[in-house]
């Protein structure tokens, strides 16, 4: 998703996509400790996504 997207969102639309990514990436790194991670390029992309987020909401 790019920052352009996130900052056309509303606040809630943004808050309630962090929680989701949150809770995904929680999920990635109980996969990622017990050696069954498909995609290891995923935990990487949610942590990115979260940082966007909280750097928006932080803009403004």
């Amino acid at each position: 998703m790019k920052a352009k997207e996130i900052r056309e969102m509303s606040a809630e639309q943004r808050s309630s996509l962090l929680k989701e990514t949150i809770e995904k990436l929680y999920g990635l790194r109980i996969q990622a400790n017990m050696e069954r991670l498909d995609a290891p390029s995923e935990l990487k992309k949610a942590k990115r996504l979260i940082a966007q987020i909280k750097t928006i909401e932080n803009e403004g």
